[in-house]
């Protein structure tokens, strides 16, 4: 029923003659007869709750019907069950539904000359061929050229605010991410590499019937500079940090997590004042959150609280060296995407926090090798990363249950 309210929801924002046309991924393949595992696209997920390949749904006010594969035997012996066509209308709440080879065939019958026509294709393609062709995304847009409408601003501001149901999947990603990196806190010391301890995560995750939301990042000293770093095979050194970002996805929603700690459970006095920075601006950062709050508030907020600490601690000389050292933005949205839709702009103003937004607050500084810089500052790389709920009265951090005071962390690692 989730599935059939926000399609209500998206119709109501669109003119009446409206019709829309959302399709999901196909699968990809990763090498000879393998495929990476399959992730149905996000819109289409969230419009329909469908969770198989190679389909594609047009709704409107009098209208719904789904396109998809139809049952083969010898197909789902080796590959899984199908749904079909027959099943599909009473499980998915649809009309009608049509074997996806036919869509071509029936789309006429769906749109007509007056109707307003709202598409994007997905991100990676959506339905295909067996080529690297996007069949549908070509032949669309030669079929309806410029009267076609962008679908995707109207999903993304529906997406951008989440019911309980959707904080409910967010607040359980949080929490077995949290406990992933408490368990890799206990778990972390000198001589170990860094994909032993990402198989921590590997293994927390599954056991939750979860999936790594993104590639993990477990970065050990100079790594932790750079900030994609996903190679994860290098030796964990005594006296050095370990950055991990890692974050679970659960129905399809995510968590997204940073912590730093010192790999032998106790921070060096230089490790201590860089991470007392991060904190207090994460801290700030998160404080600013609330209804009516621009959304660069964070941003602006966690960068003066950086720029003062480095000013006064002697590695910046001038304000204008932030970026040198941190060079992100404090936060992204959250949601079906790790980095999810909506825009922050809205007529080149920054827009207002709202209750049921969530967003990363994810400040960091990074201090590589540098003549002009203290050596005991070297290689330090440190974020800290929660995911934050917008509510009525403020916000809350779904990510909590993941420590981050530096007695905390040294206690804690202290009871290996």
């Amino acid at each position: 029923m989730i599935h059939q309210k926000r399609r209500e929801e998206l119709l109501s924002r669109l003119p009446q003659d409206a019709v829309v046309i959302v399709s999901t991924n196909s699968e990809q393949k990763r090498n000879s007869d393998v495929c990476y595992p399959f992730r149905p696209d996000s819109n289409f997920w969230y419009l329909t709750g469908f969770e198989e390949p190679d389909a594609i749904a047009v709704f409107s006010h009098k209208n719904y019907s789904i396109f998809l594969r139809p049952k083969d035997h010898t197909k789902e012996i080796w590959n899984g069950i199908r749904l079909g066509v027959d099943l599909a209308p009473k499980t998915l709440l649809a009309d009608q539904a049509f074997d996806i080879a036919l869509f071509f065939e029936k789309i006429d019958s769906l749109v007509t000359d007056e109707s307003s026509v709202y598409f994007d294709a997905p991100g990676n393609g959506g339905w295909k061929d067996n080529s690297s062709t996007n069949v549908l995304n070509k032949k669309i847009h030669s079929i309806y050229k410029e009267s076609l409408l962008p679908l995707n601003p109207h999903v993304s501001e529906m997406r951008l605010i989440k019911d309980e149901n959707e904080v409910r999947n967010m607040q359980y990603a949080a929490d077995i991410a949290a406990e992933a990196h408490l368990n890799a806190m206990q778990s972390s010391q000198p001589g170990l590499y860094e994909y032993q301890i990402m198989a921590g995560f590997d293994s927390k995750f599954r056991q939750a019937n979860c999936d790594h939301a993104y590639p993990p990042i477990v970065a050990s000293g100079k790594n932790a500079c750079i900030l994609h770093y996903t190679e994860n095979n290098k030796e964990l050194k005594d006296g050095e940090l370990l950055l991990i970002d890692a974050g679970c996805e659960i129905n399809g929603y995510a968590s997204d997590i940073t912590r730093t700690f010192p790999i032998n459970g106790k921070f060096t006095a230089a490790q201590k004042e860089i991470y007392e920075i991060v904190l207090d601006a994460q801290k700030s950062a998160i404080d600013s959150i609330q209804p009516g709050a621009s959304s660069n508030l964070p941003h602006e907020v966690a960068s003066e609280v950086i720029t003062k600490g480095l000013l006064d601690i002697g590695i910046m000389s001038s304000a204008d060296d932030l970026t040198k050292f941190y060079m992100h933005n404090t936060g992204h949205w959250l949601g079906l995407d790790v980095h999810d839709v909506g825009n922050k702009l809205i007529d080149n103003t920054f827009r207002k926090f709202k209750s049921g937004m969530v967003t990363t607050v994810e400040p960091g500084i990074y201090i590589r090798k540098d003549d002009k810089i203290d050596s005991k500052y070297w290689d330090i790389g440190i974020r800290i990363e929660d995911d934050v709920l917008v509510t009525e009265s403020g916000n809350h951090v779904l990510s909590n249950k993941a420590i981050k005071e530096i007695d905390e962390i040294e206690n804690f690692m202290s009871q290996r």
